[in-house]
């Protein structure tokens, strides 16, 4: 009669044990997987401020640089000025460019984005000491977004309006689009993308 009482209280024990050790695999599963995701969202985070900073960098060479249109090795012209390279002194010989309103806007898109860039950077260095827990960066992204668009703007109107713009140079269509002026385009999708993942981007608690 003892015996039969005993029997279940030891099936009631054993139950209990499969529930711990359960309970403790979860446990660790779940713990895996937080770590898992903090690991992520770290090299989330170092990939998107790279990404930022080389962007930033190719957005300020393609808006200060000379190249935007090449006619040959010795004479260019960009945003600000026309160029020339004289062999007599080994150096660069520019003057600045004329008067023209497509121009002008492009110059003040590009500085815009340049800035939207910037200002970017510095709110999210700012957010990622300051944000509350779990926040999301909403201002970061939307400002690198806006500078993707305003460094859209500007390449769109320079590729349509180059002739207008290149007028009282030499015949513009014996050149071709510089180097900056394909950074310029490089830089919009790059600014677009790292702006939607700013947006995305959560700050871990």
């Amino acid at each position: 009669m003892n015996t039969a009482e005993k029997q279940p209280a030891k099936g009631g024990q054993h139950t209990g044990t499969q529930h711990a050790v359960s309970l403790r695999g979860a446990g660790s599963f779940v713990l895996r997987i937080g770590w898992f995701d903090s690991i992520t969202m770290a090299l989330l985070l170092m990939s998107v401020t790279l990404l930022h900073l080389i962007t930033l960098a190719m957005l300020f060479i393609a808006t200060m640089e000379k190249s935007w249109w090449v006619w040959d090795e010795v004479k260019n012209s960009d945003l600000w000025y026309n160029c020339m390279f004289d062999n007599t002194t080994g150096s660069w010989l520019c003057a600045s460019v004329g008067e023209n309103e497509w121009l002008q806007s492009i110059q003040a898109l590009m500085v815009l984005a340049v800035v939207f860039s910037s200002i970017s950077f510095l709110v999210f260095l700012v957010q990622l000491f300051t944000l509350s827990k779990g926040g999301l960066f909403y201002f970061t992204g939307l400002c690198q977004v806006c500078a993707g668009l305003t460094d859209f703007a500007a390449c769109l109107i320079y590729t349509l309006r180059h002739r207008d713009i290149l007028q009282d140079s030499r015949e513009e269509w014996a050149g071709h689009f510089g180097y900056c002026f394909i950074l310029a385009w490089i830089c919009v999708p790059l600014l677009l993308i790292s702006g939607v993942l700013y947006i995305h981007l959560r700050k871990k608690e």
